[in-house]
């Protein structure tokens, strides 16, 4: 059966490294969502550095999550003290369980406070596609379906939770998001 992965970007407003207390609110928020989300019914996993080391996102070792990748138009930093992003890699087990995990609870409190953190890009910050059972997505196919939605919009390849698909390919619906068509669980 197959899974639904998920990629998320952001621009941060400042740097990771910096001191001011909406970054640490940033910080600390993103690690209880963590927490809260890997316990959601149709929750997988996560891209986890290999090591559970310390670093900045590019100087990781992911594991099977390939090697740490951002789109091309983000332009902040790369080192300790510059890098301004936020990113994550996850699978799901369809779109109703990723819809309620994410717009429910704690995730959907800080999703109301996303541009405190979150420079606003006019880029899709996130998208979803289907995979097969045992593949684990990689950095780069998220970097490159989000890059692929933000040139071409939704389809089979790259879309988003208005405009979502199944895994046949058809249009799919999520209780009250997209056009009208099946639902999808």
């Amino acid at each position: 059966m197959p899974h639904l992965a998920l990629y998320t970007f952001g621009v941060l407003k400042s740097p990771l490294a910096d001191p001011a207390p909406l970054t640490r609110e940033l910080h600390d928020t993103g690690e209880a969502v963590y927490r809260k989300i890997s316990e959601h019914p149709g929750y997988l996993a996560h891209a986890e550095a290999a090591d559970g080391g310390r670093g900045t996102h590019f100087d990781l070792d992911w594991g099977a999550w390939g090697e740490f990748a951002v789109p091309a138009w983000y332009g902040k930093g790369r080192t300790a003290e510059t890098t301004a992003l936020a990113a994550t890699l996850s699978l799901w087990t369809g779109l109703h369980s990723a819809f309620d995990a994410i717009y429910t609870g704690l995730h959907r409190e800080a999703l109301n406070r996303r541009y405190d953190w979150f420079e606003r890009t006019g880029r899709p910050a996130y998208v979803f596609w289907w995979v097969s059972d045992g593949v684990i997505p990689v950095w780069q196919d998220g970097v490159s379906r989000l890059e692929h939605l933000h040139d071409h919009g939704s389809a089979p390849h790259a879309f988003t939770f208005h405009h979502a698909f199944a895994p046949d390919g058809t249009p799919a619906r999520v209780e009250g998001i997209g056009p009208k068509s099946d639902q999808v669980r």
